[in-house]
């Protein structure tokens, strides 16, 4: 079938709204008319070759649909379902059967080499292949995506919305609440207030935390913080933060979640814990430099790496979908708007801050 999607053709180039043709959906996958998808900055970091995918690609890993064709072994969902595209996974390695499916031993070449599961491409371009994003690329009118990554959803929530719960939500939300854990009246510093940061933030004040620090460049995105759950935030540029973060938690944090990758902050996520704290480290970044004694060893602290969440989506999704319900998960408050022709602009925005979470919605004539 013809589809309108947003191709890229060349590293860090805009993105271009163009006519492809997408495959039947194969026996263990799924066709999905795409209502919306959510915009993270793992597709700008795609777009600009730092995560090197096949060029040209269609990306987009947060969307949201309504099932049109299941293949012949899909059992999952059927024709008409609400759902959203999340991450995909081999199904079968130890760390997936064990509940971890984020750490996948196929997680990099199912999402990021550009073909599906059986090594072949599902989307085209005058006769020739066009790579897809994370097992689903979501920035088109349709998509194609094997059953695993496919979460079934409720359908009395606005479905444009649910997009990013798939991936930046999740890993904020999940991050907290499934790999955290921390205990009623505790306390978190949250280091960057985006969409995963955010997310944290609902989370910790859904679990109990007594303290809950969120740290920013960008003021209007602490504001949103405190109204999100924050208790207290703190500007990023401020050269005693360490300090103003010890002076409000009686000499640290219990726990900290990183989001920004930058070195220094990671430096200070790990200096503003108390003994024993933890700090989970969710954004990308590169080489650190720690001093194992004074930084780690001396008071105990741990450092881990999460992978979106380290959830299992099928089950976790559907959760944070109830808590929004019920008001505990504001998470629309994160949520700009864009249509399809707007994505290189979304991107902008979500670039300088003047938008948390776009969201673009794809325009079916209907």
């Amino acid at each position: 079938m013809k589809i309108q999607a947003a191709v890229l053709h060349n590293k860090g180039e805009p993105f271009s709204i163009e006519e492809v043709e997408l495959a039947e959906p194969k026996a263990d996958e799924i066709l999905v008319k795409i209502v919306a998808s959510g915009v993270c900055h793992t597709d700008a970091v795609a777009r600009e070759q730092l995560i090197p995918i096949p060029l040209p690609a269609v990306l987009g890993h947060e969307g949201s649909g309504v099932v049109e064709a299941v293949g012949t072994h899909v059992t999952s969902v059927k024709p008409g379902d609400h759902v959203v595209l999340t991450f995909t996974t081999c199904g079968e390695c130890e760390n997936c059967q064990s509940g971890h499916p984020s750490f996948c031993t196929e997680f990099a070449p199912l999402n990021f080499f550009g073909k599906m599961s059986d090594q072949t491409n599902r989307i085209q371009q005058n006769g020739k292949d066009v790579s897809t994003f994370f097992g689903q690329a979501s920035f088109g009118t349709y998509a194609i995506a094997n059953a695993r990554n496919v979460v079934k959803v409720d359908p009395d929530v606005d479905l444009a919305l649910l997009g990013p719960l798939a991936c930046g939500i999740q890993t904020g939300a999940g991050t907290v609440l499934n790999k955290l854990r921390p205990e009623f009246g505790s306390s978190v510093a949250i280091f960057g207030c985006g969409a995963v940061g955010l997310s944290a933030v609902m989370a910790a004040k859904i679990v109990g935390c007594q303290k809950i620090i969120a740290i920013d460049i960008h003021d209007s995105r602490l504001a949103l913080a405190k109204e999100l759950g924050a208790t207290h935030v703190f500007n990023g540029n401020d050269s005693r933060l360490v300090e103003a973060i010890q002076a409000v938690t009686n000499g640290g944090t219990n726990y900290a979640v990183e989001t920004t990758g930058i070195s220094h902050v990671f430096h200070q996520s790990i200096k503003a814990l108390t003994t024993l704290g933890v700090v989970a480290v969710v954004g990308v970044g590169g080489d650190v430099t720690v001093n194992m004694n004074d930084d780690i060893l001396s008071q105990g602290k741990t450092i881990t790496g999460v992978i979106e969440g380290d959830v299992v989506p099928q089950l976790f999704i559907p959760k944070l979908i109830d808590y929004y319900k019920a008001g505990h998960f504001p998470f629309d408050r994160l949520v700009k708007l864009y249509e399809l022709d707007e994505i290189n602009q979304a991107f902008e925005d979500s670039k300088n801050g003047s938008a948390v979470k776009p969201i673009i919605k794809m325009n079916h004539h209907i």
